[in-house]
């Protein structure tokens, strides 16, 4: 199989694992992923999506088809297949889902579909997006330095449960033939229990404080998610915890963000706050996500979109991507060192002024994603070079 070089993650390198049957398209086989900070090689399914997708997870490795590509070449926007692979992996890298292509489609066959039906497929519940704003780009940041200034928030989204799965909805018609559209928000005590304790742990590991978000005093699902929530704060007596309802979250995250440390939330709400926490640190470009489960593969992604405006340009931020990877090798592989590495390779870049459009500023240097790829893997190398000297 010939592997196309590719800066991103260049530290990773393949081995071919199975080939598919000769009626299926030609894709990529099955690859061995090994990163040059572990101690061994691991399957990583690639997802590589729509829009600027392709372009911030160019390596050719283990890719398989989902969203809109999918859509197009199987007339479903997951396959099958596609899911079988990512649940036999040790960890999956999706890169973007969707596009101004399929925006009219009917909902069974739109991009966003897949993206639902593969964290369900999973068993992906626990949704892990920080938002830390680095020293290097406070001044990228919208708001003020010193109100920006030394931001680090986890915001954990619950991820198969709430509104955007629940049952029934649909579209109907009411009492006076108007055409309607529903949906259900509804969560069960094991549901609000599971992702409460992954959250209460989080904030363990980071300063001890965690907000749930809820709207409890008018939604009946908030009253039993701050009810669970409360009940098992027992059981974490070193976490201080808080309550607050969704709507003054969204004024405090820009108000003064940095009360925040752990936030825990619903799918709705944590999918709004996570991208409004993205904007505190200057660009959605920058920001990784997690998604696990109790068992099998995780899920990890940049939290920015397809943007489908600016795809095939060269336009696009890699680093969200590359910091997914980090998250992938400390979540979804137990690789710490690995992934430390990763991360000082990107706070490198960044100290040396390379900049991508979305948090350019005078004085630094511009380049794409590609080039930003390949200063990354240049930091990352030196590193790996220093270590074996040392």
């Amino acid at each position: 199989m010939s592997i196309q070089a590719n800066p991103l993650i260049k530290t990773l390198a393949l081995s071919p694992r199975r080939r598919l049957a000769p009626s299926a398209p030609a894709r990529r086989p099955m690859a061995a992923v090994r990163c040059s900070a572990a101690k061994r090689s691991y399957n990583v399914t690639l997802l590589p999506g729509d829009g600027i997708g392709p372009e911030v997870v160019a390596v050719a490795k283990d890719e398989k088809l989902m969203g809109g590509a999918a859509v197009d070449a199987y007339g479903v926007p997951l396959p099958e297949e596609t899911l079988a692979v990512a649940q036999a992996s040790d960890a999956v890298l999706l890169g973007a889902i969707g596009g101004y292509k399929w925006d009219n489609n009917e909902k069974h066959l739109k991009p966003e579909t897949g993206l639902l039906q593969i964290r369900a497929g999973l068993g992906v519940f626990a949704n892990l997006r920080p938002a830390a704003v680095l020293p290097q780009l406070v001044d990228a940041s919208t708001l003020k330095k010193e109100v920006a200034e030394g931001v680090d928030i986890m915001v954990v989204r619950e991820l198969t449960g709430g509104i955007y799965f629940g049952q029934p909805r649909g579209f109907g018609t009411n009492d006076k033939g108007e055409d309607t559209g529903f949906n259900t928000e509804v969560y069960s005590v094991s549901e609000i229990d599971r992702i409460a304790r992954v959250a209460f742990e989080v904030a363990r590991k980071r300063r001890g404080k965690l907000c749930s978000v809820d709207k409890a005093n008018v939604l009946e699902a908030s009253m039993l998610w701050r009810k669970r929530v409360t009940s098992l704060a027992s059981e974490f007596p070193d976490i201080e915890l808080s309550h607050m309802y969704v709507d003054n979250a969204a004024m405090q995250l820009i108000r003064n963000p940095k009360q925040f440390d752990t936030i825990v939330t619903n799918n709705i709400f944590g999918d709004i706050l996570s991208d409004e926490a993205s904007m505190l640190t200057g660009s959605i470009g920058m920001l990784p996500s997690a998604s696990v489960g109790e068992s099998g593969p995780g899920l990890f992604e940049p939290i920015h979109g397809s943007a489908p405006d600016i795809a095939g340009q060269d336009k696009a931020n890699p680093l969200a991507t590359i910091l997914s990877a980090a998250m992938l090798l400390r979540y979804g592989l137990g690789e710490e060192n690995a992934a430390k590495r990763v991360e000082a390779a990107v706070t490198e870049t960044l100290n040396n002024g390379f900049r991508t459009g979305d948090i350019y500023s005078p004085g630094t240097t511009l380049v794409g994603c590609k080039r930003m790829g390949e200063e990354v893997l240049k930091t990352v190398e030196s590193q790996s070079a220093v270590a074996i000297n040392s």
